[in-house]
């Protein structure tokens, strides 16, 4: 099993330079593109993966591609960063890559406004394609930015809650907890003491640990970060409030920030065999669907099982819900064989065996409202939890946004912050931080 990258906001500290960068490039995209799809071309392709079997597992879509599309050849290049795509993007020439796929969905806000990639919306017109009806409502979201559709979601990612069900059976814990206030019993009755440090913790809230960040947590309220107008809503927005609050609380019942987070810099790396949950040294986690692939893969012990995450209990009844980001891919606007661009980016995206064969092939959940129904899509009863929470209605993303993930970051920073104590007055802290969010935005607008 191979992992998908993590589309982290530490990612975004190039952001507001690509937005830069691309704007002072691209004035519009090539609008409407009139090379022939039916002539004989070569097309050149730019994606992320490396590992040995993800690209096996893109070249097999690709060869069936170019089977049903004997005239289209692929030219496909790997491990390509967002730092790449922006430079070949600023250059053109022939060189540059037809079709870009990026494991970064914070820089759509960028390819969209730049028109770095072209808008898809006349292509998805003329195939006939309606992605409110193709596509789920997150990766709608992540794709696209004030009406421009720059980009499609080529497979996703969920996040859930995985647990020891052998430190559940010793504490006496009959199953995963469904709101937040089981959340937070199940933590502190799982947490085991050893000096000024833990043998066991229940469940690390530190905003540094791995997959812990706010915005993963906060989707479970269902936050909106910004009004019609494109404006900041975090100062206003209470269910964004709530997630902080919720976090600083947790914190507290389980020994204060300095415990957690000395057990925090003493725990294995996140991808590795030493990953604290693998380890049995945190008993709750956050993380998306590849842990399962990558624990048994391993040579952990863990008898771990997988849930939805908890829901605030005033929303008990929307349980079943989660964050959810994906891989992006685009048309480069430079690029002159946009016509076939889009009939490969068109099977990659919206072809149902495709997208499942793919999603099985690197443990990734499936893109589509049909794939994610597909009997073809793995059977496995953890991976069917994440196709669960990927299709659940009330399970949401972070917006696109023109400079990127800055807002994410901006808000991370605060949630550090307030989590360690330096920020007491999270009322103003949130003021502050909707300005500055703001701020940045219009430098680069």
């Amino acid at each position: 099993m191979t992992r998908h990258l993590r589309r982290r906001i530490a990612g975004s500290a190039l952001t507001a330079a690509l937005a830069l960068a691309l704007t002072a490039c691209f004035g519009s995209s090539k609008g409407g593109a009139n090379d022939n799809p039916n002539a004989d071309v070569t097309i050149t392709f730019w994606h992320g993966w490396s590992a040995p079997s993800e690209v096996k597992a893109i070249q097999a879509t690709i060869d069936a591609f170019e089977k049903a599309h004997p005239n289209i050849h692929v030219k496909a290049v790997g491990n390509i960063t967002d730092d790449k795509i922006n430079q070949a993007l600023r250059a053109g020439g022939s060189s540059a890559p037809d079709v870009v796929s990026s494991f970064t969905t914070d820089n759509v806000g960028e390819f969209c406004t730049s028109h770095a990639f072209v808008d898809l919306t006349p292509f998805l017109a003329k195939s006939g394609i309606d992605p409110t009806t193709t596509f789920p409502g997150p990766q709608l979201s992540y794709t696209q930015y004030n009406g421009n559709q720059c980009s499609l979601p080529l497979l996703s990612d969920a996040y859930g809650l995985y647990y020891n069900k052998d430190a559940f059976k010793a504490a006496g814990i009959s199953g995963p907890p469904k709101t937040m206030s089981q959340l937070d019993a199940d933590a502190v009755k799982l947490t085991k003491t050893s000096g000024d440090s833990y043998s066991q913790l229940g469940f690390q809230p530190d905003y540094h640990f791995y997959e812990s960040t706010i915005t993963h947590f906060a989707a479970q309220w269902s936050p909106t970060y910004f009004t019609s107008d494109g404006k900041s809503n975090v100062a206003n927005d209470g269910a964004l409030k709530s997630a902080m609050e919720w976090q600083k609380n947790l914190v507290d019942k389980l020994g204060g920030y300095a415990r957690l987070d000395k057990f925090r810099t003493s725990a294995g790396e996140e991808f590795s065999n030493n990953n604290a949950f693998m380890t049995g040294q945190v008993a709750m986690m956050i993380d998306g669907e590849w842990r399962a692939g990558m624990i048994d893969d391993s040579n952990s012990k863990v008898n771990y099982g997988v849930a939805p995450f908890p829901v605030p209990d005033d929303l008990a009844d929307q349980y079943g819900k989660g964050y959810i980001t994906g891989t992006i891919v685009g048309i480069a606007s430079t690029s002159d064989k946009q016509n076939a661009a889009w009939e490969f980016v068109k099977y990659l995206t919206t072809d149902t065996d495709a997208v499942v064969n793919f999603a099985n092939a690197i443990h990734n959940v499936p893109s589509t409202t049909a794939a994610l129904a597909s009997p073809k899509v793995s059977q496995d009863p953890n991976f069917q939890t994440f196709i669960k929470i990927a299709s659940d209605p009330n399970s949401t993303t972070t917006p696109a946004s023109p400079n990127g993930g800055d807002y994410q970051l901006v808000l991370q920073n605060l949630g550090y912050n307030f989590q360690s104590g330096k920020q007491s007055d999270l009322q103003s802290g949130l003021v502050d931080a909707a300005h500055q969010i703001d701020t940045n935005i219009a430098q680069v607008q």
